[in-house]
């Protein structure tokens, strides 16, 4: 079986989120149900947006919408642990760009690899309901730390 792979980039992460694991999150198996990561991606994007002043309904002028998503699950995440989300940007173009995560865990003195993600982001206009141009703004943030 061909299992999902995401390359994380050789330049520096754009954001550090930290998302504490809720209950809600946790499934049967007593421990972060598969469908609960894409909620904590969600709110690690919206955190970083956030600590740079921005939306997902304006980020440096433009709106975004998640076109596609790839998510690797790693190891098991328990209700109390707190995640560290890191996030990078990847492959901008004119109006799409992707979002890569990078979910871990601190256990004692090691670091453990949860779950990897990748969001395909794009730019959208919501008064017209299309694809819109990237903004200068938008792509700057986004390529900042490459």
């Amino acid at each position: 079986m061909a299992r999902v792979k995401i390359i994380f980039p050789g330049y520096n992460f754009l954001f550090i989120a930290t998302v504490p694991v809720r209950i809600g999150d946790v499934n049967y198996g007593n421990h972060v149900g598969n469908d609960a990561i894409l909620s904590i991606i969600h709110e690690a994007r919206i955190q970083m947006l956030r600590h740079y002043g921005y939306s997902e309904m304006d980020a440096g002028g433009n709106s975004m919408i998640m076109a596609d998503v790839m998510i690797a699950y790693k190891a098991e995440a328990f209700y109390g642990d707190t995640l560290a989300v890191k996030i990078y940007a990847d492959e901008v173009s004119g109006n799409t760009f992707n979002l890569l995560y990078h979910l871990s865990v601190k256990r004692g003195e090691k670091s453990i690899d949860i779950a990897h993600a990748k969001t395909g982001m794009v730019c959208f206009d919501y008064n017209t309901r299309k694809i819109a141009p990237m903004t200068d703004a938008l792509k700057k943030f986004l390529t900042n730390n490459q």
